[in-house]
């Protein structure tokens, strides 16, 4: 008789929940159990979070949600033309070996000597009096993050990398200086003998960036300007 009347009560217990769920609206989904096992905590890239569900903030609608954009979509920053210009993809294509040495598959290759073309592509970031000093200091701290372990703190080819004996053959900027800023910034982007592509961790315009901070390796002299303006260092290297 107890065993029963348990059962009884247990069934009673969970028709109630069951029922308890259920609603007139035949748009409701009824209530959730542990909806965290099938529907994502995370952030969904596209969402407008400016709307939902009826309620509109106007501080959310125009922010960007997707962080990393789409392949070969173009980063947009403002309304300012020479960022935009900069920040348009790369007019060079890579050379068609470059598939077998730096695997560069399934993109748009060229049989053309792009590397020496490249020669007068000048560097799109303009140093000036005013911008000097900053703009070096950020190539300095890319170039500490994403070069210095092979090229060496002082750009003279012996950064950890080659000390140990990993790597080799890394050369000294010294010995580089005819080098064009183009030509500087094809090898960055693409890659270059052992050097594999940076374009996916520096954008353009840390590029052009750290190879001013390279040419101040070159010379203590680069980025110092005169009391007129002039720049200290003559132009011998395809500068704007």
């Amino acid at each position: 008789m107890k065993k029963s009347l348990l059962k009884l009560v247990g069934l009673v217990a969970v028709s109630a929940l069951v029922l308890s769920a259920c609603t007139s609206n035949a748009d409701s989904p009824g209530l959730e159990y542990m909806p965290d096992m099938y529907r994502s905590p995370a952030v969904e890239a596209y969402v407008d979070y400016g709307e939902v569900r009826g309620r509109i903030d106007e501080s959310k609608k125009t922010v960007l949600r997707a962080m990393t954009p789409p392949t070969y979509t173009i980063p947009f920053f403002g309304t300012d033309s020479t960022e935009v210009k900069l920040m348009m993809p790369y007019s060079r294509l890579a050379n068609a070996s470059f598939k077998t040495t730096h695997g560069l598959y399934n993109e748009p290759v060229t049989t053309n000597d792009e590397y020496t073309a490249a020669a007068a592509d000048k560097n799109m970031i303009v140093l000036t009096a005013l911008n000097s000093e900053k703009v070096l200091a950020k190539g300095k701290e890319l170039f500490t993050a994403m070069c210095q372990h092979c090229h060496g703190e002082k750009g003279d080819g012996n950064g950890p990398m080659v000390v140990s004996g990993a790597y080799s053959g890394v050369p000294n900027y010294a010995e580089r200086a005819a080098l064009s800023d183009g030509q500087m910034f094809y090898s960055i982007y693409y890659g270059k003998g052992m050097m594999g592509s940076h374009r996916s961790l520096l954008n353009k315009k840390e590029i052009w960036t750290v190879i001013h901070y390279i040419r101040s390796l070159q010379s203590s002299e680069y980025g110092k300007f005169n009391s007129d303006g002039s720049a200290t260092v003559a132009d011998t290297t395809n500068q704007n």
